[in-house]
């Protein structure tokens, strides 16, 4: 596993990002994990944040984008950060933008979008925090494309669930790529999360013991799109 990866599992329970216990789900699954990128609230947090992001990024999709765009409204600050730390980390200035929940009809930057315009020919980069159904990219694609005459390169997100999505065999993820048509990535996974994890000393505690690992596997048993 890439030392970047191993960061930013370490990261996220630093932060208190992911946790792991008994949590009820927004979508009435019993969980033994739970993520809240909400949590990134610090400038420290936000700076290492867009810096793993941009390194999974350049692993995974080069430099040859132009556009990073974070649909609201988490996705506008993970867009700006990661734009500062791909500028940073590898010299290449990317433009962010982000969309409107709601157009704007005054001012100079009236629209349904933030930050830099669309312009035809743009290579895009979508970036999310968690894509659990793939509801939020039924919404962004189609104002993405409608804007310009644009090619998404493929979308980002901080942690793959790897739960079954809205179709109920594939993760959401592997939903979104054959559905619109280009690549899908995550920093990390979470059988990377846990392989890494397990009986390992974090933050000055274990977060998967036996316990744990044994309900993230009936989890898994029971909602995964891919074997643990």
């Amino acid at each position: 596993m890439e030392q970047y990866k191993q960061e930013f599992i370490e990261f996220m329970v630093e932060s208190d990002v992911l946790k792991f216990g008994d949590f009820t789900l927004k979508s009435g699954r019993k969980s033994p994990f739970f993520m809240n990128a909400g949590a990134y609230v610090t400038g420290s947090q936000l700076k290492k944040l867009g810096e793993y992001y941009a390194k999974a990024i350049y692993s995974k999709y080069g430099t040859d984008f132009d556009v990073l765009f974070g649909p609201a409204y988490k996705g506008i600050p993970l867009s700006v950060v990661t734009a500062i730390a791909f500028s940073e980390l590898y010299g290449k200035e990317v433009r962010y933008c982000s969309d409107r929940k709601e157009a704007k009809d005054h001012g100079a930057d009236k629209g349904g979008f933030i930050g830099s315009p669309l312009k035809d020919g743009d290579r895009v980069v979508m970036i999310e925090d968690v894509t659990t159904s793939g509801k939020s990219m039924e919404e962004t694609v189609p104002k993405v494309r409608g804007a310009a005459d644009v090619t998404i390169v493929g979308l980002m997100v901080s942690l793959d669930r790897m739960e079954v999505g809205k179709g109920g065999v594939k993760c959401a993820l592997d939903e979104v790529k054959d559905l619109y048509g280009f690549e899908t990535n995550a920093i990390v996974t979470m059988a990377e999360v846990t392989e890494y994890l397990y009986n390992r000393e974090c933050n000055g505690r274990v977060v998967i013991d036996d316990n744990i690992k044994a309900a993230i596997d009936a989890y898994y048993e029971k909602y995964g799109a891919k074997q643990l």
